[in-house]
């Protein structure tokens, strides 16, 4: 089992990629609103407020999705947002690692569509 973390930055995006999730059988996520460091330091820190120039472009705020998926969904889940978001490479399209997890308590079963 993997733990997948992955920052959307443009949040106008979460309900097609919640969507996607959906298609890729994932059970269910938990999205926390969050806010970059970047944001915290040029908008409430005075003395670092000369870089707010630096940072434009970036959200002053996004959503953290964190799941629990099978080893073997990772690369597809991963292609499956950058199908929605574009690609990771690319500056302001998100972040998303993914670490290893020992044992899980409470997780659903993958939904199963009525055949």
């Amino acid at each position: 089992m993997k733990l997948l973390f992955f920052v959307l930055n443009k949040e106008e995006l979460l309900e097609e990629l919640l969507e996607a999730f959906l298609e890729l059988n994932i059970p269910g996520a938990t999205i926390l609103d969050s806010v970059g460091m970047g944001a915290i330091i040029t908008h409430d820190i005075p003395i670092f407020a000369g870089f707010k120039n630096l940072m434009q472009g970036s959200r002053p705020a996004n959503k953290t999705i964190i799941t629990v998926i099978e080893d073997q969904m990772v690369e597809k889940v991963v292609r499956e947002i950058e199908r929605v978001v574009g690609s990771l490479s690319e500056p302001g399209n998100g972040i998303l690692f993914v670490i290893p997890v020992e044992q899980v308590y409470g997780f659903r079963k993958p939904f199963q569509p009525d055949n």
